[in-house]
């Protein structure tokens, strides 16, 4: 049976200008840059403001017929004479010779760019051809091929309409490998070591051995089996040094160094910190509060349409037109405002957090700091505040850093002080470090000489951290 009923429900549901505003924090400096302009080509109601300084709008230029009734509308709201908004003029305090935070970008060819040129050296049939060019693009840009032949063979037959055998796959690949840099298109770690020793000029006795050893006993190599390889192979501790040298010194991803130096690694940062006479001060890039103003134009067009005598459809229309885009720019601009403010209060509520590391450059003075102690000091919410931090870098005498990093938790040493467990990974890496690599420390070891340091850290908490320090277990850190 059909029934109607009254139903009460609490809801909390985030608004156009929120949604919004959270995706305007979260973009870096160029991110937003990219978003105004293409904001500003999108709402002709929205202007840069510095391309407007010296022009003039002439009145002259709005025919009295473009003007209708506009009673419903609040137009007075759109006419402000105050074109810069607030958050403009709170940072317009900077010189003109004030040097900019940039970082040229280097140019040249891509990695598949540079491999593509390098197929016209081969001697390829025109079917072998297309087959080359297929295993190029397959290439990634670690310089390795992924896909096994079968695959390779399938791909070509359902994306290219070509039907080769893995016979003709193979022979290509072979040509294929033979390309610069040394290694590339291989298809596992082996293969790719075994084709730069097989590409070595006059070969001696330590890389034939070497190549011996990664053909065969590739698995007692990773795994550092010292002993076994000597007895394996009857060699001496000396001559297993130098073929570990040997292999040692090629490179595990041939594509790395070529595509690294092409990639834009270009970035902005978003905050600068400068040190003077023992004052920490922080500041938004200028770049990021850009001068937006409400085109002119159109609102000397609104302002018109109050004066017209008749009001008929396409006027209508054209009213609610340009009302849109006046809201729509109004907000954008008032959430560019509130993004500088959340922008401002987050920083120097994390500056003030770290005072003692931004002033020293030493990691072991950064205090533990978790998003909800920045989020509480600046009432904000966590989210906001993770919105901030994950995305955004800023500029420090001891180099440009993610925010992200100066977060982290905290324990207790023996003296009951709260210590950062950044700290505690330092002195972990810097153990690791001076440790002898005969006898590398295993990870109760280490335990017991943080212990010893006034970090009681258990061994599974020095396993993780070692982990995150991307540190391999004692065994494979072991060296002769």
């Amino acid at each position: 049976m059909i029934k109607q009923q009254l139903q009460l429900k609490l809801a909390q549901k985030l608004s156009p200008q929120q949604i919004q505003l959270m995706k305007l924090i979260q973009l870096s400096t160029q991110e937003l840059e990219q978003k105004i302009q293409a904001e500003i080509g999108e709402n002709p109601a929205l202007e840069n403001g510095r391309e407007l300084s010296n022009q003039e709008t002439d009145p002259d230029d709005f025919e009295d017929s473009q003007t209708i009734d506009a009673q419903d509308i609040d137009i007075d709201s759109y006419l402000s004479d105050d074109d810069i908004p607030a958050y403009r003029t709170q940072i317009s305090n900077y010189s003109s010779n004030q040097e900019e935070k940039n970082v040229p970008l280097a140019g040249g060819i891509s990695f598949h760019q540079m491999l593509s040129a390098q197929l016209q050296n081969l001697i390829l049939q025109p079917e072998e051809e297309d087959i080359a060019t297929f295993l190029v693009g397959s290439v990634d840009d670690s310089g390795y091929i992924r896909r096994t032949v079968p695959e390779i063979v399938d791909d070509l037959a359902f994306t290219q309409n070509l039907f080769v055998t893995e016979d003709a796959v193979l022979r290509v690949l072979k040509k294929v490998q033979q390309l610069d840099p040394p290694g590339v298109a291989a298809r596992s770690l082996q293969e790719c070591l075994l084709l730069q020793l097989e590409r070595k000029k006059q070969p001696n006795k330590t890389t034939q051995l070497a190549l011996e050893i990664v053909k065969s006993a590739f698995d007692e190599l990773t795994k550092k089996h010292y002993q076994k390889l000597m007895d394996r192979f009857g060699i001496e501790e000396d001559q297993l040094k130098e073929i570990f040298t040997t292999i040692a010194r090629l490179n595990p991803k041939p594509g790395g160094a070529l595509n690294a130096s092409t990639q834009n690694t270009h970035i902005v940062p978003d905050f600068i910190l400068t040190i003077e006479n023992g004052q920490v001060t922080v500041e938004l890039n200028r770049r990021n509060a850009p001068e937006l103003r409400i085109s002119n134009a159109y609102k000397e067009l609104f302002a018109g349409y109050k004066e017209a005598p008749t009001k008929n459809k396409s006027q209508e229309e054209a009213v609610l037109f340009i009302k849109q885009k006046l809201d729509a720019a109004k907000w954008f601009i008032e959430a560019i405002e509130q993004r500088y403010n959340t922008l401002y209060m987050t920083i120097n509520a994390i500056v003030a957090h770290q005072k003692a590391y931004f002033l020293s450059g030493d990691e072991k003075h950064l205090k533990p700091m978790i998003l909800k102690d920045i989020a509480d000091t600046i009432q904000m919410d966590i989210s906001t505040v993770s919105r901030v931090a994950n995305s955004k870098y800023i500029d420090t005498p001891y180099g440009t850093k993610l925010l992200k990093s100066f977060f982290s938790e905290g324990m207790k040493n023996e003296d009951g002080e709260d210590v950062s467990t950044i700290e505690i990974k330092k002195i972990l890496e810097n153990l690791i470090a001076k440790e002898d690599k005969k006898k590398p420390l295993t990870d109760s070891k280490l335990s017991q000489l943080l212990k010893e340091k006034g970090y009681p850290v258990a061994r599974r908490t020095v396993a993780k951290y070692r982990e995150q320090l991307e540190l391999p277990v004692a065994r494979l850190r072991k060296q002769i």
